[in-house]
């Protein structure tokens, strides 16, 4: 009876997250593309884990669009750590669910964001379309994918990636400067090309899918579309199967550095009593092993060391920095992503 009643104990601890001794789980939730990379990382990390402490770690994985994992995790999900496409959906848990501090964004390097990417093209293969820049993305000739900023990380990327260029286009190498005087005439006249611009590219999405994976799966798999906006780690990871599947990358002329973000979800980890090696996860990220997982992984290291060594497999493209033309994260979604926000506006379903 008492090894039966023992068994029970350690059984109902294992369902409400305790750990014991021996063991621990924990569980990252994620975004879309990032399978590949955990999958690794995760496996190094319970190595590292279990020569430092001896102790045996099981990370579980969830993946899916970005905003629907932050939906998910303030719905209920239990996760100990979030890594998600941005930090906008980070924010949302904090100010929605209250389950860690509005300052999270200041406990790990680089803004928490261990590694970044940016937004890149596929087409079919031969480019049949001739399409190489964002300027094509408006033409009548050609339908584009690219997921619901809605739900999706890579979606907001992608509206900010293009919203960006036009904004560059119109006010030049200054940009950053004149955008300053929001009330320059030049200014106002550049706000609203970039916001015609867009119009005419989600005039020409013949579906929006909730997440990047999903999205590829409807240009790749379901041949619908002309050209696919997505995560450059995505598209290089994939190379080498790209030609069997009639499919070619292209890097158009400017793009957003895009910089997906992790967190340590405070309220979860102290009720499973995961808080040390959930915060070790974190950090592993940053060290070598992790910057070198990520460059491999086609992420870009934000460590030099690791960035140096991966530099050749990186196309070359002018990057911008979210911060020069939106702001934070906070303002970016505040005045494209919210329920009546500029998105809203621009997108019009079953026209």
């Amino acid at each position: 009876m008492k090894i039966k009643r023992t068994i029970q104990i350690l059984a109902s601890l294992a369902l409400a997250g305790v750990t014991t001794a021996q063991t621990v789980e924990i569980l990252n939730v994620s975004y879309d593309p990032t399978r590949e990379f955990y999958r690794e990382f995760n496996e190094a990390f319970a190595k590292h884990w279990k020569e430092k402490t001896g102790q045996d770690v099981r990370i579980n994985q969830s993946h899916g669009g970005s905003g629907s994992q932050s939906r998910s995790v303030i719905d209920g999900l239990e996760a100990d750590v979030v890594s998600l496409a941005l930090a906008a959906d980070v924010d949302a848990i904090s100010k929605r669910a209250g389950l860690l501090p509005a300052n999270w964004q200041e406990r790990l390097p680089n803004e928490s964001a261990p590694y970044t990417s940016t937004l890149v093209f596929l087409v079919r293969k031969g480019n049949p379309k001739n399409i190489t820049s964002w300027e094509d993305l408006i033409r009548d000739d050609v339908q584009v994918i690219t997921p619901n900023p809605k739900t999706s990380g890579a979606a907001r990327w992608n509206y900010l990636a293009i919203y960006g260029y036009v904004i560059q286009r119109e006010l030049g190498p200054e940009y950053a400067e004149k955008l300053k005087n929001e009330k320059d005439p030049e200014v106002i006249a550049a706000h609203n090309a970039a916001r015609a611009f867009l119009t005419k590219v989600y005039k020409n999405v013949p579906v929006l899918d909730r997440g990047a994976r999903a999205a590829t799966n409807t240009f790749i798999q379901r041949r619908i579309g002309d050209v696919l906006i997505n995560w450059e780690n995505e598209i290089l990871l994939g190379q080498n199967d790209l030609d069997a599947k009639g499919v070619e990358g292209v890097i158009p002329e400017s793009s957003i550095l895009a910089q997906p973000v992790v967190a340590l979800v405070d309220k979860n980890v102290d009720k499973h009593g995961t808080r040390e090696v959930a915060q070790a996860y974190l950090e592993y990220l940053y060290s070598p092993v992790g910057q070198d997982l990520a460059g491999k992984n086609y992420y870009r290291p934000t460590d030099p060391d690791a960035a140096a060594k991966y530099a050749h497999q990186f196309p070359k493209v002018n990057l911008f920095r979210l911060s020069e033309i939106f702001g934070s994260w906070a303002e970016a979604q505040s005045v494209h992503f919210d329920d009546g926000g500029e998105f809203d506006k621009i997108y019009q379903p079953n026209r």
